[in-house]
């Protein structure tokens, strides 16, 4: 800030320069300004007022000049009695800077200069965050090593213990294991069988003609049925493989026989009830002059032991449930799954009609 000119008296300013050297800056042969050591005009400089060092006792301080090649101008202060001038504005960041020797025309260098700022920021963070992902990639490789490593340890171990296991049952395992599969294949080919081949008026004759057997069978001998339900069921697998061919002719003669003679000799039973197996057999899977051959036979023997025994025989019969033997729920179980099955078909391919 410039200040106002003051008006300063010869007297004043010799006692100024007795009491303060001039400095080697007003020798006019170092300076290029000579109209410095004229004499001064009643008119002042402008100036900018900073903190002077010592006062002197005439308080005629020494300021630096503001203006460009101009040397050291003494002024009249407050403390001379002086007025000061109103237009006076001390500098903040001259009076931050405090007692410095740096001339005034140098000081705006050294203020401070801001830094330009940072045009792309997010260029420099995506650096520390790609660094930074890199280092947790890097860990979580070495944390899936460590975890593929602890896998493959448990499953050799488990292997390991596997063949141990193994050693010992391995062949019982095995055996049951294919006995399982043949069930399970076994029972998928029986059933697509009667889905797709079941002879129907077959089965429905063998159960006609086997019921008939073992009407005649009940009604001579109550409880003849229900006494060997085992032997039963026995003779029709062996019928059924018979008809199937897994049995030869011989071996299917030689079963019906062992049947009688065991229920005969060996369960004293009579011999309507020791004949039904055989019977019932012949007259289901036989020809036909076998199956009227064996049915007129076997009827006789009924009315011939029915004729003999007392009415205290004819009236025993107990208070259980009767039930068919099992080959004829097999093959009853057989004609529905068929019919059920050609049904669906039909429906299936008709309802857009319907």
């Amino acid at each position: 800030m410039a200040s106002t000119p003051l008006p300063i008296s010869n007297s004043l300013a010799t006692a100024a320069s007795l009491r303060h050297p001039s400095p080697l800056l007003l020798n006019p042969k170092s300076r290029p300004y000579p109209h410095l050591l004229s004499p001064r005009s009643s008119k002042g400089v402008a100036f900018t007022r900073v903190p002077t060092r010592k006062p002197s006792s005439f308080g005629v301080p020494y300021r630096f000049s503001s203006r460009r090649g101009l040397g050291f101008v003494p002024f009249f202060g407050n403390n001379g009695g002086g007025e000061s001038s109103e237009g006076e504005v001390v500098d903040e960041a001259d009076a931050a800077r405090g007692q410095s020797t740096l001339p005034e025309r140098f000081r705006y260098l050294t203020k401070e200069v801001p830094d330009r700022p940072v045009r792309w920021p997010w260029i420099i963070a995506l650096g520390f965050l790609v660094y930074a992902w890199r280092t947790v990639l890097w860990e979580l490789g070495n944390w899936k090593k460590a975890t593929l490593a602890v896998i493959s340890f448990f499953s050799y171990l488990s292997k390991f213990v596997l063949a141990f296991i193994f050693r010992f049952i391995g062949d019982p395992l095995t055996g049951l294991i294919r006995c399982v599969e043949f069930t399970l294949y076994s029972l998928r080919y029986i059933y697509s069988s009667i889905v797709a081949f079941a002879p129907v008026p077959e089965l429905t004759r063998i159960i006609l003609f086997s019921s008939a057997v073992l009407a005649i069978a009940e009604a001579t001998v109550p409880e003849s049925v229900e006494r060997q339900q085992f032997i039963l069921s026995l003779s029709g697998l062996i019928a059924f493989g018979a008809v199937s061919g897994y049995i030869l002719e011989i071996f299917f003669w030689f079963f019906l026989c062992s049947f009688f003679l065991y229920s005969y000799f060996f369960r004293k039973r009579d011999a309507v009830s020791a004949a039904l197996p055989s019977a019932a057999v012949l007259v289901a899977v036989g020809e036909p002059w076998v199956r009227i051959l064996v049915f007129c036979l076997y009827l006789s023997l009924a009315i011939f032991q029915y004729s003999k025994s007392s009415e205290i025989q004819r009236t025993e019969v107990s208070g259980s449930v009767r039930k068919p033997p099992v080959p004829l729920q097999v093959a009853a179980l057989s004609i529905g799954i068929h019919v059920a099955a050609k049904w669906i078909r039909h429906r299936h391919l008709t309802w857009m009609i319907a």
